[in-house]
């Protein structure tokens, strides 16, 4: 699964997140066959739009950007998407991670908000992996925050123009 939306933002849009993504596929594809990492064999990941935020967008046209590696959707063995989607939401609402959030900040939880963590605030880039150990999708999605910050800035220092916006 690949989903896309449009973006608000000057520098990344939907191909900076899936080139992101693109670069860690290694790495994500890996994670998928290592039992010590992810015993489902399934990793899904979300990324917001950095310019979007709560007080001027809804949580859903805030999505950037979503994929899922690991094997066919009908063979997950949970709703992989939903617990990535859950924590990319606390992290986009909140900037923070949500182990921040779910370790140093639990007042600031919601009734029905989730209590895993797995996602990342990066100078206002969100993005959450979900399918692994909790430790390594916050570790994923890490990685892919890090990278869209590089190409977003690669992109500023050498872009002629505004990148596409489809």
């Amino acid at each position: 699964m690949d989903m896309q939306r449009s973006s608000d933002s000057a520098l990344i849009d939907q191909d900076t997140a899936r080139a992101a993504v693109e670069l860690a596929r290694p790495v994500l594809e890996a994670s998928t066959r290592d039992p010590r990492i992810n015993q489902g064999g399934f990793l899904h990941v979300v990324v917001m739009d950095p310019a979007r935020t709560p007080l001027d967008a809804g949580f859903e046209e805030a999505i950037l950007y979503e994929c899922s590696l690991g094997g066919r959707r009908e063979d997950w063995d949970a709703d992989y998407a939903g617990f990535a989607r859950a924590k990319a939401r606390l992290s986009w609402q909140h900037g923070r991670d949500s182990f921040h959030l779910q370790t140093a900040e639990p007042w600031r939880l919601r009734p029905g908000d989730t209590t895993l963590w797995g996602s990342v605030w990066l100078d206002g880039i969100v993005v959450a992996a979900s399918g692994g150990e909790a430790e390594f999708d916050e570790a994923f999605a890490g990685m892919v925050a890090l990278l869209m910050r590089a190409l977003a800035r690669q992109a500023q220092r050498g872009r002629p123009h505004a990148p596409h916006h489809g």
